[in-house]
């Protein structure tokens, strides 16, 4: 099979760390998602300014301060991925994820994807919810591998709506989707009284 072209390294990256992030981890984080971004400029599902756009810094600080910013680090502690995230009415919402082109397909963008799993279950949400282009390798068929599933338009909620708005001046929004994902509570078996 030929490597994809954001495929540089196809081996999984031994000891990943994610956790939360600080702000001086800000200027790296625009550098992985303005890189991350530029994956899509062949595609032509964004337009120039979007593939320039980054997360802004103001609402990364905020993210840090309320604990909804993950970052991904390699072992000399260099960040290559993060996942920014929001709450929503009815779930956790992935406003982004990002992973820098260098590290693709070296299993960073699942390690974060499943730690998102964990911070839902921490802030008691059910759902994690994510908007993301239907067909695009690294998107809709990334996160159906992962067990999310397209949410149909009659099914939106008004958050989605309000997103899919804001998103469409940037972007073709007809080839987007939502995806949504039930979370499921640990099973924890109760202990047998002695």
């Amino acid at each position: 099979m030929k490597p994809s072209r954001y495929n540089l390294r196809s081996e999984p990256i031994p000891d990943i760390t994610i956790g939360p992030a600080g702000p001086s981890d800000i200027p790296r984080l625009i550098e992985v998602d303005v890189a991350a971004g530029q994956l899509f400029a062949p595609t032509g599902l964004l337009n120039d300014e979007a593939l320039k756009d980054h997360v802004p810094r103001h609402i990364m600080q905020e993210a840090i301060r309320s604990h909804r910013l993950d970052v991904a680090r390699v072992p000399d502690g260099r960040a290559v991925g993060f996942t920014l995230v929001s709450l929503k009415p009815t779930a956790l919402y992935l406003d982004q994820i990002s992973v820098h082109p260098e590290y693709g397909r070296s299993g960073i963008g699942r390690s974060l994807m499943r730690q998102l799993v964990t911070k839902a279950r921490e802030l008691g949400q059910t759902r994690i919810v994510l908007s993301t282009f239907r067909d695009v390798e690294w998107n809709g068929p990334f996160y159906a591998s992962l067990g999310y599933k397209p949410v149909q338009r009659t099914d939106y909620e008004p958050f989605m709506i309000d997103i899919e708005k804001a998103q469409a001046p940037f972007m073709d929004v007809s080839k987007r989707i939502f995806m949504r994902k039930r979370i499921r509570k640990p099973f924890i078996r109760a202990k047998k009284p002695v």
